[in-house]
């Protein structure tokens, strides 16, 4: 089942939910697999490659990436990325490493805004996954990067924090006026 994306901007209902912080959840959370289906379901609909739970009104820490999209439509081909679809449940960075990579970041929930983003090259990570495995990775590249635009939604904060006060204007300009 499709989910409503809340949107960045539009009430401040809204925006509040996208700025908490999320908690942990247990496994047994309600009708978790169902929520992570319906969250993969929405993700495909609107061709992104993460989702997290605070986008649809959830204030638990859950999030999912899979690149195929990104892989098919740039035509990359990087073998460590092929089928990287992975749910991530009370995620936690334990630590940013590496050099500093500036690329371009959008959000579904503040669409038609692309920015250059400053975030590191590596991430150590611990989270669980559906099956309530625990994992502890060392992410890199794009992996990395995705999974830090997400991990940041369950901490309150999205890709736009992450810009020049100057950007931050003009984008709040955009996005409440």
């Amino acid at each position: 089942m499709i989910l409503p994306i809340i949107i960045y901007g539009k009430s401040i209902l809204n925006n509040s939910i996208l700025r908490k912080k999320c908690v942990n959840i247990s496994n047994s959370f309600p009708k978790l697999n169902l929520l992570i289906s319906n969250m993969f379901d929405t993700m495909y609909n609107v061709k992104g490659i993460g989702l997290a739970a605070p986008q649809i009104g959830k204030n638990i820490k859950l999030f999912i990436v899979d690149m195929l999209y990104v892989l098919k439509h740039n035509q990359l081909s990087y073998s460590n990325y092929n089928n990287y679809k992975k749910v991530f449940i009370n995620a936690k960075i334990i630590k940013s490493f590496g050099k500093t990579v500036v690329f371009k970041e959008g959000c579904l929930s503040i669409p038609n805004i692309i920015e250059l983003v400053k975030r590191k090259s590596h991430i150590l990570i611990r989270y669980y996954d559906e099956y309530w495995n625990i994992h502890t990775e060392i992410l890199n590249g794009l992996q990395a990067r995705i999974v830090q635009h997400e991990y940041d939604h369950i901490d309150g904060k999205l890709f736009i924090d992450r810009l020049s006060t100057f950007k931050k204007k003009n984008i709040y300009k955009k996005l409440f006026i």
